[in-house]
Parts: structure tokens; C-alpha cells; sequence
């Protein structure tokens, strides 16, 4: 029941809206048994894509020579691009370029271009889906598939299974070019910084105030339970058990290693349309990483014909870097999902949690209101970017319900559809008081202002993380200043704003 507040002392009934540690190399090869460990580590000192250990902490000439083999590596074994010709892609349209990481010591980025001029409608390539790796392939079973991830596991973990026992065989796998640009990439996205779920403590710590930073946290722990399962997919999967029947997933992979191919996974996979469940993520050479993701760009990689195919938006000049649409995401899954922060996404937006006092005597009446428009006791409302007044204007009915005490002007909100109870300025200040407030807390909540967020991103030389942090940090202050100044507007249209607010033992809770 929208209870929306009357200087003449009414209220009037009108429906709800409704509305660290140092990243490990990927897929690192691990074996329980010792008679491999001398094979191992000369493996990850002749392997520049994956050894983070000679790269990180050798001096710069080692440096220097690592991406020097690295570079001979690609020579010898030719790029991603000429393999997936020689294994039936047809001619496309793009090329592989590269840019330089913001780290010496890492590989340049990789991405993919327009070889020619470019139209809007035209198809930039399409890659048949013999070199597209889904759980179909994977498991080789579509039950199989739908039985998994129907259950304890993601999709993501089962491909981030298969392709860690897929680069233990080296360059024996036929996936080998596609796993080694993966390394290469080092789950970093176009620009060259890693998702937070493989930042340190430290790092961590530029996202203070955000809620981004607990839902990093809370990923991570999920990751952790998908880790906890992998044993039972490698027995339940016959084409996994088949291959490697001595290597127990949780043995013969570290924590670490995993989660730091799921997070690989993660920032590459495609969700397809129109197709089965087991063929709906997929890993496409050709598409992420390599493709940039753009907020304000509609084309999508599509299952046709027995082939993913790009057919771009826009027009492109050849050398240009080819972008798709990442979907309706907010910038905190942006970042969480492929390390950046899109400043002009129109997607973006908070969430603000209200909850009914289950404390208060009429609260199942309230819950009854609450759902007979659409609420639940504990509403989720999520702040758009740009339509934070629209936000507001939709929390207000819920907090003011919250409000009523009277027994007998509760079951009028029950009952009648039109002008049902008195909602006074001093009950109205009270409630935009506390949503004041509210806001005011969570922008106390950031070590930084705006001031100082604008000042840290003007320096050239800030570190990448702590750019794309402070970027996230100072959008999501932007949100709640809105919400903030739209509220204090509506405190000063009060006939008397002056008036000092009404007590409310039991009002609702923000959070």
C-alpha cells in the first residue's frame, strides 16, 4: 500500500511501483607423485607464460630474457590465430595485436582486431564449434552436464577442471595454443589488470566502503566450496576418469591453482543463447580476453550454424580493437568478473536493503501490506545510475509503512483504496531523516571524498589496481551523493522542514 505523503495530514493509497597473496600461474602443472618434481620445475622455468617464480623475483636481465623465450615460444609454436586455422577456422576478418602490460615483467596483452575496414552487420569471424570448449565436450555426456550443474557444481568449475588436467598434458593436449594464450593473458582483462578475487589483503583494501569488497570476499569463499567438490565430478564424469584415473582433482591441484583458473574461466567465458544447457558457456578462442567488453556496445557472440559467430555493431577502421556487449552488469561485477571499470556504463547501480521490524506488533500486517504490492519483509531496491530520484521516490512508500503505529490506521492501509490514514510532517521528516542518514553513513563508510578520488586517478603513474578501485569507489559515491541530495530536496519541500521528527520505536532498518 503506497502511503505517499500529504501536507493536508492525508495519506494516499496508490500501488508500489514495481519495478595474498602474489597471483600463481595459470593452470600451473602439479603432481602428487616426487618423481616429477625435478620435471615440474624446470617446466616453469622454460615456460615464461607461467613462472611466476623466475619472473617476479629475478632481475631485470632474467626478466628481459624470459619474455625473450616467451616471444620464441610463439615463433616456434606459431600464435593462437594460425592454429585455429589449421584446425578449420574459416577466413575471418580480425587480427592479433598486442599492447604492453602496465608490468614490464608480464607478456603484453593480446587482443583482437580488424584486419580490413568493417561495417556494421558484417561477420567478423566464426569459430566452428570443434575448437569451442563446453561442458558438452567436457563431460561428453549432456546428461552428465545437466546433472552437474544442476547441483553442488558451476559450470565455471568443471571447465576450469578440464583444462587444468588438459595442461598437465603440455603440448600433448590439443588445446595446448588456446591454454597457453590463456597463461599468457594471465586472467587479466584488456586493461592488464586481474579480477580482485586474486588481489592480496592489501589490495583488497582500496575497495573500503564499497560492497564490492564483500562480495569479492564472499565469491572467494564460494570458489573454495566449488574446490571441496571437484572429486565428486571426477567421478561422476566417465570422460574425465577415463583419461586420468590416478589424478584426484583436490590432489593433484592446490587450492590456488584452481582458483586461479577458475578466475581465467571466469573473465573468457561466453554465455551463449539458444542453445542446450550444456553448450550455454562457452570458452571461444578468438572471443574473451581478446575481445574487449563494452558496456555501450550491442554486438554479442552467437551460436549459428554450428559456429560462434561475431557479427559486429559498428563501424571499424583496420587495426581497430573489436568490442562486444559484457550484458547488463553493474561496474562491481565488471570488476569482479573482468578487472575493469566502464565510466560510462549505463548499467551500473547500489543496492539498498530495507528491512520491516520483525520487533513490531503489526508486523505481519505490514508483511501483508508490504507483499500485497509487490514487497517482501526484507526488499532488495536497486539504485540505477541516473534515476536516483526514481529510487528514492520508490523507497519512501515502503520506510513510511514502517511507520504507522496506530492499530486502527494500520488496518485501514489494509483495507481501503483510497486516501486511508494521516501521515504528519513530523512522521514524514522522520523518514527522510532516517534515508538522510542513511546515506550519509554509507558515504562515511570510504577513507577518500570525491575531492580526493578525482586527485588520485589524475596521477598517470597510479597503480592499475588501485586506478580501477578508486574509479568503482568514486561511481559508487556519485550514486549515493544523488540519492542524498534528492532526499535532503524533499526534507526542504516540507510546508514547516523545520519541524523536529516524530519518534518511531519501530521503524524499518537500511542496510
Amino acid at each position: 500500500m503506497d502511503l505517499v505523503y500529504s501536507p493536508m495530514a492525508k495519506c494516499i493509497s496508490a500501488p508500489f511501483p514495481s519495478f595474498t597473496h602474489r597471483p600463481l600461474a595459470l593452470f600451473s602443472r602439479v603432481s602428487i607423485s616426487p618423481k616429477y618434481a625435478n620435471a615440474r620445475r624446470l617446466w616453469k622455468m622454460c615456460s615464461a607464460s607461467s613462472s611466476d617464480t623466475l619472473v617476479d623475483n629475478g632481475p631485470v636481465k632474467e626478466v628481459r630474457k624470459s619474455l625473450e623465450v616467451a616471444s620464441k615460444k610463439e615463433d616456434e609454436y606459431g600464435d593462437l590465430k594460425s592454429w585455429m586455422h589449421q584446425n578449420g577456422l574459416p577466413p575471418c576478418k580480425v587480427v592479433i595485436k598486442d599492447r604492453p602490460s602496465h608490468d614490464a615483467k608480464h607478456l603484453p596483452i593480446h587482443y583482437v582486431a580488424a584486419s580490413e575496414d568493417l561495417q556494421a552487420g558484417d561477420i567478423a569471424f566464426a569459430v566452428p564449434d570443434s575448437l569451442v570448449v563446453t561442458l558438452e565436450r567436457v563431460l561428453g555426456n549432456e546428461t552428465i552436464a545437466e546433472l552437474l550443474t544442476t547441483n553442488k557444481l558451476s559450470e565455471l568449475a568443471c571447465l576450469a577442471l578440464y583444462l587444468m588436467y588438459e595442461k598437465k598434458q603440455g603440448k600433448k593436449s590439443f588445446w595446448y595454443p588456446y591454454i597457453r594464450e590463456l597463461d599468457r593473458q594471465r586472467a587479466r582483462g584488456q586493461l592488464s589488470v586481474e579480477s580482485p578475487l586474486l588481489w592480496s589483503d592489501a589490495e583488497l583494501d582500496y575497495l573500503t566502503g564499497s560492497p564490492t569488497k564483500a562480495e569479492v570476499l564472499e565469491r572467494a569463499e564460494g570458489i573454495k566450496r566449488e574446490y571441496n567438490e571437484l572429486d565428486t565430478v571426477w567421478f561422476m564424469a566417465g570422460s574425465l576418469f577415463q583419461q586420468y584415473p590416478y589424478d584426484i582433482p583436490t590432489e593433484a591441484f592446490p587450492f590456488e591453482i584452481f582458483k586461479q583458473a577458475f578466475v581465467a574461466v571466469q573473465s573468457c567465458v561466453v554465455h551463449l543463447q539458444k542453445v542446450s544447457l550444456a553448450r550455454r558457456f562457452a570458452l571461444v578462442p578468438l572471443g574473451p580476453p581478446l575481445l574487449s567488453y563494452c558496456s555501450n556496445c550491442k554486438a554479442m557472440l552467437a551460436a549459428v550454424n554450428g559456429a560462434v559467430q561475431l557479427v559486429v555493431d559498428r563501424s571499424y577502421s583496420a587495426g581497430d580493437p573489436i568490442v562486444v556487449w559484457c550484458g547488463p552488469q553493474p561496474n562491481s561485477k565488471l570488476l569482479i568478473n573482468y578487472g575493469f571499470v566502464d565510466e560510462e556504463n549505463s548499467y551500473d547501480r547500489l543496492m539498498v536493503e530495507a528491512a520491516l521490524n520483525t520487533e513490531d506488533p503489526q508486523y505481519q500486517d505490514k508483511r501483508l501490506a508490504a507483499q500485497r504490492n509487490g514487497k517482501l519483509s526484507v526488499q532488495a531496491f536497486q539504485v540505477c545510475v541516473g534515476k536516483e530520484r526514481e529510487a528514492v521516490l520508490e523507497m519512501l512508500p515502503y520506510l513510511r509503512l514502517g511507520y504507522v503505529s496506530d492499530p486502527s490506521e494500520m488496518q485501514t492501509v489494509l483495507s481501503s483504496q483510497g486516501p486511508i490514514c494521516p501521515m504528519s510532517p513530523c512522521m514524514e521528516r522522520a523518514v527522510l531523516d532516517q534515508l538522510s542518514d542513511y546515506f550519509r553513513a554509507r558515504l562515511a563508510c570510504y577513507p577518500t571524498t570525491l575531492s580526493e578520488d578525482e586527485a588520485l586517478l589524475s596521477d598517470a603513474d597510479l597503480d592499475p589496481k588501485k586506478r580501477v578501485a578508486t574509479q568503482l569507489v568514486r561511481l559508487e559515491k556519485k550514486i549515493l551523493n544523488a540519492c542524498l541530495e534528492t532526499t535532503v530536496n524533499f526534507i526542504n519541500q516540507l510546508p514547516d522542514h523545520s519541524v523536529s521528527p516524530c519518534p518511531a520505536p519501530f521503524a524499518p532498518t537500511l542496510k
